[in-house]
């Protein structure tokens, strides 16, 4: 595949600094009109890979049942049951977290130049993986009920572990070796006093943790998902007006405040934003890995560094990935359920190993 265009013309497309003609305009529309179908054969993939979600399991149920019933024309009231009450929530929520874990991996990896960022390695699922821990050592001694208390504490804590990166980071310039720094420090921390927490824990409390841990979308619910999809939607305008901010950052620091961003502020509102989405989506399915990391350099591989592309494709894969785990999960073992986390360790250890020793471009 071509190599994308110039950052800087690209910058200045976005930002209607200048108009892109010549060869570079030719580039730049031929870069336009890959994105556009890589993005069509994404989301083509994802619904293909929904329905395959949705009618995998225990009771494997033909796609056109699936199909029929998604559309309201299924004659089997148990069909409707097995598919609206337990299976389309849950793979929903799948491609929900996915497209969550990819876009606010590509954000982490931009703001912070690093091609390893995500909210899993630097701290920020640990943080929430503790406070679901937390909650699950103590809760005989709160006033409200676990299942309540577990995703508030998990989502709780995830905000907080990145605003310990940040500001801890800000002691220092908030530069990207320094917030990465801290965050490697902060997820150290975090894994150490969450073993605390299990060594200390019963044995039924122990269990309960690790489960949490390795990750399960076997209690997603309709509000859950609602909630999740609300956070998105809220979190939407403020990633579409830093789009090409974000862009112009990948030029370095020094050039995007040539153009006129305001660095350290933009990359505050992209912990924000990465917080909320990361601790929503986590709070409520465990721990999740290498999502964050290897959707972004899927997207990164096709479309290059245009955010416009980047962004939108990320949270594509992200849900694709996930849906397609979702789906391994249910059948690699028959009879059994393997946890989720499990099989995104095993889909993006390859992945990764293969993108630093396999790939003959350099996409970073």
């Amino acid at each position: 595949m071509d190599a994308a265009p110039d950052a800087m013309s690209k910058v200045q497309s976005i930002s209607g600094a200048a108009p892109v003609t010549g060869a570079v305009g030719a580039a730049y529309r031929h870069h336009a009109r890959t994105r556009l179908i890589v993005g069509l054969a994404a989301t083509a993939a994802v619904a293909l890979s929904l329905l395959v979600d949705i009618a995998t399991g225990p009771a494997l149920l033909p796609l056109a049942a699936v199909a029929r019933s998604a559309l309201g024309l299924a004659a089997d009231r148990t069909v409707d049951a097995i598919i609206w009450s337990i299976r389309l929530p849950a793979a929903l929520m799948a491609l929900a977290v996915g497209a969550s874990l990819g876009l606010t991996g590509a954000m982490m990896q931009t703001i912070l130049n690093n091609p390893l960022a995500s909210s899993y390695t630097l701290g920020i699922s640990a943080g929430a993986g503790f406070g679901a821990a937390l909650v699950i050592v103590i809760g005989p001694l709160l006033p409200i009920s676990e299942a309540t208390a577990i995703p508030l504490s998990a989502f709780f804590f995830a905000g907080l572990a990145s605003a310990c990166v940040y500001a801890i980071g800000s002691l220092r310039g908030a530069t990207p070796e320094i917030l990465i720094l801290a965050g490697i420090a902060l997820l150290f921390l975090l894994q150490a006093l969450l073993a605390l927490l299990q060594f200390i824990a019963s044995p039924e409390a122990l269990q309960q943790i690790v489960f949490w841990l390795f990750g399960s979308l076997q209690k997603a619910s309709w509000s859950k998902l609602y909630l999740l999809l609300l956070t998105i939607l809220l979190c939407l305008p403020m990633i579409t007006a830093d789009v090409w901010r974000l862009t112009a950052l990948k030029l370095g620091d020094e050039r995007a405040v040539g153009l006129g961003v305001n660095v350290r502020a933009l990359r505050l509102r992209a912990f924000v934003v990465i917080s909320a989405l990361t601790g929503i989506a986590v709070a409520f399915v465990g721990t999740i890995g290498f999502i964050g990391l290897v959707a972004p350099h899927m997207a990164r591989m096709l479309v290059g560094e245009d955010q416009r592309g980047l962004l939108p494709l990320s949270a594509l894969f992200g849900a694709l990935v996930l849906s397609l785990a979702s789906i391994a999960s249910k059948t690699l073992v028959p009879g059994a359920l393997i946890p989720i986390g499990i099989v995104t360790a095993l889909i993006g250890v390859p992945f990764l190993v293969w993108l630093i020793i396999g790939s003959r471009r350099s996409f970073w």
